[in-house]
């Protein structure tokens, strides 16, 4: 099934339901203690390259940064704009095949994984449970570069529409625990970005969250690209509500 065909379905499959009952905008970000555990490879490779053993990848601190606007006008979805930057790099002696070329010897390289997140969504619910369903509209930027005394470098762009979901409850006002999937499988790829967390806002408009959150990204010859990648860990920021 094309990608296009999976928007379509998952903007039919969004129900048209009862929205918040008042005007707020949310402006944020923190910092996200991420590992990555994982393989890659091209498709024209025999073997895998693994970013631990191969790329020496360990954990790093992560920043990202949200916009929420949520309104109280029916049919009309509510949006969550979310940005992520992974960056990765290593260095040390390995040998490994990739795109054809054989790496031996001191090997270094840097990896960006940028992804954009656009989210619609609808309030189903909105009181002490909240259920949140909606469309998450993935922009997913990948460059890397490998160098051993010759460069391979290339990027991967791709706009990936994935289904989004959240549920929560507020044991007490202006606190909510929660927990939000975003997913899509197609042609025997899957992206998948889970989060569970635990938010405050206070009555000066500032609020905390902290809590854990795991990307994966499940690709089968993607731009010549096959992986199977982890990043998971956890992560704590501040906000603004208004």
């Amino acid at each position: 099934m094309k990608l296009k065909q999976l928007a379509c379905l998952a903007a039919l499959s969004i129900p048209f339901s009862v929205q918040s009952d008042t005007l707020s905008v949310s402006v944020g970000g923190g910092a996200w203690n991420e590992s990555p555990i994982g393989n890659f490879q091209k498709t024209i490779d025999a073997a895998e390259v693994n970013v631990g053993d191969n790329l020496f990848w360990d954990s790093e601190s992560q920043g990202y940064f949200f916009v929420t606007f949520e309104h109280f006008v029916p049919l009309i979805p509510n949006f969550r704009l979310i940005r992520t930057n992974l960056n990765h790099s290593g260095s040390g002696n390995a040998t490994f095949i990739f795109a054809g070329k054989t790496f031996t010897g001191n090997v270094s390289n840097d990896v960006s994984i940028e992804t954009t997140d656009l989210i619609a969504y609808y309030e189903i619910l909105d009181n002490v449970v909240s259920l949140n369903i909606g469309l998450n509209l993935r922009n997913l930027k990948v460059d890397y570069t490998i160098n051993n005394g010759g460069n391979v470098t290339d990027s991967i762009s791709a706009t990936v529409p994935m289904l989004y979901a959240l549920v929560g409850a507020s044991p007490w006002p202006d606190l909510i625990i929660s927990g939000e999937l975003s997913y899509i499988a197609f042609d025997g790829s899957s992206v998948s970005d889970f989060t569970a967390k635990v938010a405050y806002t206070t009555e000066f408009f500032v609020g905390v969250e902290a809590g854990y959150r795991k990307q994966s990204f499940e690709l089968d010859d993607i731009s010549g690209t096959n992986a199977n990648l982890d990043f998971d860990g956890i992560f704590a920021g501040a906000y603004l509500k208004f």
